[in-house]
């Protein structure tokens, strides 16, 4: 949950996230890949932003493992109604562990529809790259106030949410061909073939089940403490993927989540 900006002026977020996994449109690894995250945002008042952001696997490597730039406009068409374009290039290291290290380019479309009770939104992407993706992404939530907490400048709130992800899964082709490479040069073994988790099994696999198809339902319950510029923001999510993932991506999945933002 970002910092609330005013549209007449121009307003920059400082962000700080820690996550205890990545998850690239509710899919995951075999692996633990905790890391944390630093984001910088300008927003203008004509409904241009600028952003920057680079983040570090805890468990993978000495450098950094992504860093990346987007800019984007949204346009508010009324009170309830709001739409935006936006562009992020993202730069991984040659060996990145990430599913995501293939489609370094993402354009994305989103729509909001803010109702008296909820709010809904609907988001395209097109990721692109040494592979092509698309996802489309519908989204319910609702900020619930919960009150203050020692004084009236500190307030607490919640936004559960459910959202609902389909699209295509070329980026696995390019994940598994990696992974059988970083496995060979580090000399384990190959898994047993009953299994299906040869790479060259699981390309095959993920070949075929690349169609457009639903990807994970996720359910999210993040809890925020503001006060001023302040927001602290504590979060669970839980992605249970959908019935075509791939045998090793099959199991339902937990994220724990701390972030820390300051708007100036």
């Amino acid at each position: 949950m970002a910092q609330q900006h005013t549209k007449k002026e121009t307003t920059v977020t400082l962000a700080a996230l820690f996550s205890s996994d990545v998850s690239y449109y509710g899919q995951t690894t075999d692996d633990k890949l905790p890391y944390v995250l630093a984001n910088a945002t300008v927003r203008f008042p004509i409904g241009i932003h600028l952003s920057a952001g680079s983040y570090k696997l805890l468990n993978y490597g000495t450098g950094v493992s992504e860093t990346d730039l987007g800019a984007g406009f949204t346009h508010e068409f009324n009170d309830v109604i709001s739409a935006g374009i936006s562009y992020t290039r993202s730069f991984f290291p040659s060996n990145s562990p990430l599913l995501q290290a293939s489609n370094e380019n993402n354009l994305n479309l989103s729509a909001v529809y803010t109702w008296p009770w909820l709010k809904s939104s609907v988001s395209a992407d097109y990721a692109f790259g040494l592979q092509t993706d698309v996802f489309l992404s519908f989204n319910h939530s609702k900020e619930i106030d919960l009150g203050t907490l020692f004084s009236e400048q500190n307030t607490l709130s919640i936004e559960p949410a459910f959202e609902l992800i389909a699209g295509s899964r070329h980026f696995l082709e390019t994940y598994y061909t990696e992974l059988a490479a970083r496995d060979k040069k580090n000399g384990k073994p190959k898994k047993p073939e009953k299994k299906g988790n040869q790479p060259s099994e699981v390309i095959t696999t993920t070949v075929s089940s690349t169609n457009f198809n639903l990807l994970s339902y996720n359910f999210k319950l993040p809890v925020c403490f503001s006060r001023g510029n302040y927001l602290a923001e504590v979060s669970y999510q839980l992605s249970v993927p959908g019935a075509h993932a791939v045998e090793e991506l099959k199991k339902p999945q937990s994220f724990f989540g701390l972030a820390c933002y300051y708007q100036f």
